[in-house]
C-alpha cells in the first residue's frame, strides 16, 4: 500500500528553504521521482548537485518553478503550443525544453542554448517552491546513471549525511522519469517518454515528432544508451524463455533474480522472483522499488521479462532498455 502523500511542517520547509539560500543541496520529493535540487541561480551550488551525483557536467538538469507564470524568466521564447502545453499538463510529469532566457547559467543547460522546464504537482514540492520563490534544479536524487529514488530512504541510502534535508513525502505516485518534449524551430519533439504519452500530447500540440537518434536535439536528462541500471547485470528476456534462462543460469549453483509479470511455473532455491502484474501503472510505479530489492539479494543475474510493445509501456520499456546493460550473460549449457 503506497504511503499517504505527507506534506511538510513548517520547520521543515524552513529548513530546505535555508538550506538553499545558503547554497546547500537538498532533496524533495516530486509525483515522478525524488530530485536532488539547488537553487538554480546559484553556479556553485548546482556544480554540488553535480559533485555528489558524479554527473557530467555536459549533461544538463531540469529547471523546478512553482507555476507556469514563471515560465518567462527562464525561457527566452515560448511559443504558443509551448503554453497550450504547459496549460493542459501542469502542474505535472511534463518538462519542456525551450531557448534559454540570457539569465540561465550555463551549468545548467550543459553549455546549450536550450532550457529544460518543469511544474511538479506533489504538494510537498508546491509548498517548497512557493516557499524559496525562485527555480530549483533538480536531477533526480541518485548516482548518476542508477535507479532513480521514488523513496526518502532510497536518498538516504545513496548519500547519507552529504544531503542537509530532505524532505519525505512518501512514495513518488508515477515512479518513472518525466515526460521530455522541446518545442524549438516550430516543432514538437518527444525526446523522452513518461506518464503523459504520445497520444496525451498530440491531443494538444497536434503533430509531435519522435526524435531520431541521428537527429540534432538538445541533450536532455536520461537519454544516454545506458541509464536507470542497478549495479547487478540486467537482462531482458521474452516471457516463455524464463523459466529456460534461469534454470540454465542456476545450474552451477549460482543465484539470480527475476522481474516478472506473471508468477513463476516452479519453484527454484536459486531465484528471487517478483510479479510486477500487467498494469502498467502499477508496474512503472514500483518499477525502481522492485529492481532496488533485487539488486540487494546478492544475486549474479537479474533478468527481466519484456514487457508489451505498445505505447501505454513506451516509458517503462525505455528505462528497461537503457537499464539493461552490454554485459553478456554467461549461459551454462546442460549435458546432453
Amino acid at each position: 500500500m503506497a504511503k499517504k502523500i505527507l506534506r511538510a511542517s513548517q520547520a521543515e520547509i524552513e529548513a530546505a528553504v535555508q538550506a538553499l539560500r545558503d547554497g546547500d543541496v537538498v532533496a524533495f520529493p516530486t509525483e515522478t521521482v525524488y530530485g536532488l535540487g539547488a537553487n538554480a541561480n546559484h553556479v556553485s551550488a548546482v556544480r554540488k548537485v553535480y559533485e555528489l551525483k558524479q554527473r557530467p557536467l555536459t549533461h544538463p538538469l531540469i529547471v523546478h518553478i512553482d507555476h507556469r507564470r514563471f515560465l518567462h524568466r527562464w525561457a527566452h521564447e515560448v511559443p504558443e503550443v509551448a503554453e497550450k502545453l504547459a496549460e493542459r499538463f501542469w502542474p505535472g510529469p511534463l518538462t519542456i525544453v525551450l531557448p534559454r532566457a540570457a539569465n540561465v547559467p550555463d551549468i545548467i543547460t550543459g553549455g546549450q542554448d536550450t532550457v529544460a522546464i518543469r511544474v511538479p504537482s506533489h504538494p510537498m514540492a508546491q509548498q517548497l517552491l512557493t516557499a524559496f520563490g525562485g527555480g530549483i534544479a533538480a536531477p533526480s536524487a541518485n548516482r548518476f546513471g542508477r535507479l532513480s529514488a521514488t523513496r526518502a530512504e532510497h536518498v538516504r541510502e545513496e548519500f547519507g549525511d552529504a544531503v542537509r534535508v530532505v524532505l519525505d513525502g512518501g512514495e513518488s505516485q508515477v515512479g518513472l522519469e518525466s515526460t521530455i518534449v522541446s518545442c524549438l524551430d516550430g516543432k514538437v519533439r518527444l525526446l523522452r517518454p513518461g506518464a503523459v504519452t504520445l497520444e496525451m500530447l498530440r491531443s494538444v500540440a497536434g503533430e509531435v515528432e519522435l526524435a531520431g537518434a541521428d537527429e540534432h536535439v538538445p541533450r536532455v536528462p536520461g537519454s544516454l544508451a545506458s541509464h536507470y541500471a542497478p549495479q547487478t547485470p540486467l537482462q531482458l528476456v521474452l516471457a516463455d524463455e524464463l523459466e529456460a534462462t534461469a534454470e540454465q543460469l542456476t545450474s552451477d549453483q549460482r543465484r539470480i533474480a527475476v522481474l516478472a509479470q506473471r508468477p513463476p511455473l516452479r519453484t527454484y532455491p536459486s531465484v528471487t522472483w517478483i510479479n510486477a502484474g500487467s498494469r502498467v501503472d502499477a508496474y512503472a510505479h514500483d518499477l525502481y522499488v522492485n529492481l532496488r530489492t533485487l539488486d540487494k539479494t546478492g544475486c549474479a543475474h537479474i533478468l527481466v521479462q519484456r514487457v508489451p510493445d505498445t505505447p501505454a509501456w513506451d516509458a517503462v520499456r525505455d528505462r528497461l532498455q537503457r537499464a539493461a546493460t552490454t554485459y553478456d550473460i554467461e549461459v551454462v549449457e546442460e549435458d546432453g
